[in-house]
């Protein structure tokens, strides 16, 4: 299975980014000590990893600590090794959802006020939806970017690293 992993880490003076290795991890407590070592005074830290142009999963580390973790999909941990170690200990749902006032995509019909993301009704999103809630990107808007038909996960990356500001030195990996 092929992966991308791009760190963006902020401090003072703005976000840094650097791609990241997962080769040889053994676990997700590893993959984070990874992300600490890119800058280990860093405010913030996200990890995106992204796997076969079918997953997405964001990690992230405030002041090097409290590990939260969103998966785009709950089968990643049944397709590979990488894919367990990231969400296999994750909830089978999303977390985040009930206390953001946003409003929700709506289907047209029905009562608003029960409206769900709209996600891919075939993906099993698991973790903290809402862990960039924070920074400007809310639990619905992350699930409706990861659900957006022909979205794929480099798609999202590029889209939150954007609203994030920190989209050019993402980029800037992917061309090396």
């Amino acid at each position: 299975m092929s992966y991308f992993a791009a760190a963006v880490v902020r401090d003072d003076s703005g976000w840094t980014a650097a791609e990241v290795s997962l080769r040889g991890a053994t676990d997700v407590e590893e993959v984070a000590d990874r992300l600490r070592d890119v800058d280990p005074e860093a405010d913030l830290s996200l990890l995106f990893v992204e796997a076969d142009d079918a997953y997405l999963v964001i990690l992230r580390l405030d002041e090097g600590e409290d590990l939260r973790i969103f998966g785009s999909d709950s089968a990643y941990a049944e397709e590979s090794r990488m894919g367990a170690m990231l969400v296999g200990d994750l909830k089978t749902s999303v977390t985040g959802l009930d206390d953001v006032d946003e409003p929700r995509p709506s289907g047209g019909s029905g009562d608003d006020d029960n409206e769900q993301p709209a996600v891919d009704p075939e993906a099993d999103p698991v973790g903290e939806a809402d862990l960039l809630t924070d920074l400007g990107i809310s639990a619905q808007r992350l699930l409706a970017l990861c659900g957006h038909e022909g979205m794929l996960p480099a798609d999202v990356t590029a889209e939150v690293c954007q609203l994030l500001g920190c989209g050019d030195e993402v980029e800037e990996l992917r061309e090396v």
